[in-house]
């Protein structure tokens, strides 16, 4: 089922599952946290992504150069958002997005 995906509906269930995520990221911080930094490099092509959800801020290194890297910190209103925002509707990203919810989803079931 999971490869007969449209991929509008792909990006939908990713954001259900950012949802998921975010309601339920006192039980599964840790587990959450790898996946929501994961689409942030992902979108970015960042490298060292940390996220303080007490006082919505993120910090990664984005690419500026070839092998050169710049700190950046911002801060964001809407965590949810901001993930679901950082999703890409491009086949490179599609592959991404089927190996993460086959992955979030064996473990949300177990």
């Amino acid at each position: 089922m999971e490869n007969s995906y449209t991929t509008t509906e792909l990006i939908d269930e990713v954001k259900n599952l950012i949802s998921f995520s975010i309601s339920n990221l006192e039980t599964e911080r840790s587990n959450f946290t790898l996946m929501h930094r994961a689409i942030i490099k992902k979108y970015f092509e960042a490298k060292n992504v940390n996220i303080d959800y007490d006082k919505q801020l993120v910090t990664m290194q984005i690419p500026v150069g070839r092998k050169k890297y710049t700190n950046i910190t911002f801060e964001c209103q809407d965590i949810e958002r901001f993930l679901k925002a950082c999703l890409k509707k491009d086949e490179k990203h599609t592959y991404f997005y089927k190996d993460l919810l086959s992955h979030y989803n064996l473990i949300v079931a177990a």
